[in-house]
């Protein structure tokens, strides 16, 4: 079956960074764009960033353009976001998802405070 695991966030302080990691299986991971979202309290889920099959193109929400980078390494079925410059409105649980499938993983908590 379809499975992601999130890792990689914790608390951290603003203006800091934080690498998330996403492990994908159960389907052909390089023929999927791929996308992280995030939830934060009290928020529906939105979407950070996007990137395709092969990587070559990206795309963020505004409120993240320009400090935070999506890529992805197919031949280990995984995706990554770079956060940072990382602010107190970044706070969030945050999954990965395969562009076209239902399926979410249990997420990795963020969280930027002083």
């Amino acid at each position: 079956q379809v499975q992601f695991v999130e890792s990689g966030g914790g608390l951290v302080q603003p203006g800091r960074s934080l690498r998330l990691s996403c492990t994908a299986s159960g389907f052909i991971f390089s023929r999927y764009p791929m996308r992280w979202y995030r939830q934060a309290p009290g928020k529906e889920r939105e979407m950070v960033a996007q990137i395709s099959t092969s990587g070559d193109t990206k795309n963020y929400a505004n409120a993240v353009l320009g400090r935070f980078v999506i890529f992805r390494d197919n031949s280990k079925n995984m995706v990554y976001l770079q956060m940072d410059s990382l602010k107190p409105e970044d706070t969030a649980v945050y999954y990965c998802s395969a562009f076209g499938l239902p399926d979410w993983g249990k997420g990795t908590l963020v969280t930027v405070s002083s």
